[in-house]
């Protein structure tokens, strides 16, 4: 099931680095091409608080086996895809059978194992859930060079027989209820789909299209807007509600979701920033970038059992306080960034990152999950990873939007210099260009030229250091929340008094 997750999160990211190579071998236009993207994450989105109805219904066994395998066809028709209609279709499917997998995994492990045995759960899928995401970049770059866009889905097909195969035989867990689909509340389903589905992409295609001043994205912002009244009514009032928000009684809960929420916006928002720095300002290629963020995922792989050592000998916001600071840390170091910067000056920024964000998760985990009652852990489970989602999808929206303003502005104040205050050192150069003579004007191009690349670069590398800066603020903040949290070490079993 770990494997089938990691499958499943690793497919977000490893065509981030490959979209101009489908965007050619498709001939989709720069709009359509982000449709590869945004179209996953609309469905997986929507399939993640599903998970935990289905897997009372289907079984977790079957509900996880019919994911991998229909996850594996779609891999295998994505990379067969003929146009980016297709495509995108595609991509739909395979984010929504494959957000299945990602909360039942979770809650899988927290029923099996108990004690300190537990304690391993949120370190191993804390790794998988971080390090997917991390290396997709990477890998899809390598696959890419070495093979073509078409592998990035047909690497897919392997591992995804092995599972479908090997599941039935060995993940008995519990019992299916099939009973549950004549009483399910479709109204509840649909508000639910809408709600979320909308939501991403209002996240998504906002910064592309400066937010409400667009019409389709503020249409699509009523039409969430609606959808999460209706899910809301159906929630509370349903007598069979799809999705429970029952977990979110318990404080500690409600107080892990926050801080997940901030962590997702930390590490998707800052996995999204240095590809783009590193593409944009430094012009390196796919493989390039994916060789230099290669870094933090090796980090986290040495930390993971660390993490997961921590949080059964000493408090777990003692963790999680460590994994926030070294986090803000990290954001604090990018936000010295410049345009010079490359491997060894990133070097420890991401170790740094890559080495606290499992000190971040896997104490979120155990506050999320430990002592929730059997009959809520699905639900928990989904509701958790949800949140991670959502800051994920808000996290890269305020980059994005913040990148995209900094710039701006940083720009229009080096322009602004130049015209100014700088024409003591801009004249005499122009002036010497006129001894070139017929070459005069192809000169003043070139020197244009470097002016233009030059203000370019230091405006963005300063709209770099801006939103770092303001990540680095946020942890910071969130630490506030920390010494409220009271929960029990990880590994400890409910009690009925812990079920209230």
């Amino acid at each position: 099931m770990a494997f089938g997750q990691f499958m499943a999160l690793l497919d977000i990211q490893i065509v981030a680095a490959s979209l101009n190579s489908i965007q050619a071998g498709l001939s989709a236009g720069p709009d359509e091409i982000a449709w590869v993207q945004t179209a996953y994450l609309m469905a997986e989105i929507v399939m993640i608080p599903l998970a935990a109805y289905l897997s009372q219904a289907l079984s977790t066994r079957w509900l996880f086996t019919a994911s991998v395998v229909l996850f594996t066809l779609a891999s295998l028709l994505c990379g067969m895809a003929w146009s980016i209609q297709s495509m995108t279709v595609f991509r739909a499917i395979q984010g929504f059978v494959g957000g299945a997998m990602v909360p039942t995994v979770f809650a899988t492990g927290f029923s099996m194992f108990s004690g300190k045995e537990r304690a391993m759960i949120p370190a191993i899928l804390g790794m998988v859930s971080t390090l997917a995401p991390t290396l997709g970049p990477t890998v899809g770059g390598w696959i890419t060079d070495s093979l073509s866009w078409h592998w990035l889905f047909f690497i897919n097909i392997i591992p995804g027989t092995f599972i479908a195969i090997s599941l039935p035989l060995l993940g008995k867990v519990d019992e299916p209820n099939l009973s549950m689909f004549k009483r399910i509340d479709w109204l509840h389903v649909i508000s639910l789909a809408v709600f979320l589905g909308s939501l991403q992409y209002f996240l998504e295609e906002g910064p592309r299209h400066q937010w409400l001043e667009d019409p389709t994205v503020t249409t699509v912002a009523w039409i969430s807007l609606v959808g999460a009244l209706v899910f809301f009514e159906r929630t509370f009032y349903s007598a069979l509600p799809v999705l429970k928000l029952t977990p979110f009684r318990r404080p500690t809960f409600a107080m892990a979701c926050a801080l997940n929420v901030v962590i997702g916006i930390g590490l998707y928002g800052a996995t999204y920033l240095l590809p783009i720095f590193l593409g944009r300002v430094r012009g390196y290629s796919s493989l390039d970038i994916g060789t230099t963020v290669f870094v933090s995922g090796i980090a986290m792989m040495f930390s993971a059992p660390l993490a997961a050592r921590l949080t059964t000998i000493v408090d777990q916001r003692v963790v999680i306080a460590v994994g926030f600071s070294l986090f803000a840390l990290s954001c604090w170091m990018f936000a010295h960034v410049t345009p010079e910067w490359g491997f060894w000056e990133l070097f420890w920024p991401q170790t740094i990152r890559g080495f606290a964000i499992l000190l971040c998760i896997v104490p979120s985990v155990g506050m999320a999950l430990n002592g929730v009652p059997p009959a809520e852990l699905r639900y928990a489970s989904g509701l958790f990873n949800l949140m991670r989602n959502l800051g994920g999808a808000v996290g890269i929206a305020i980059v994005t939007t913040l990148l995209q303003d900094y710039g701006r502005i940083h720009g229009e104040a080096f322009g602004e210099a130049l015209s100014h205050g700088n024409q003591s050192l801009m004249g005499p150069a122009l002036e010497r260009l006129s001894s070139f003579g017929a070459d005069a004007a192809r000169a003043r191009l070139v020197l244009s030229g470097e002016v233009t690349q030059f203000v370019t670069q230091q405006a963005l590398s300063q709209a770099f250091q801006d939103v770092f800066f303001l990540l680095a603020a946020l942890f910071v903040f969130a630490l506030v929340i920390v010494p409220f949290a009271r929960v029990p070490p990880l590994g400890d079993d409910v009690t009925p008094a812990e079920s209230h």
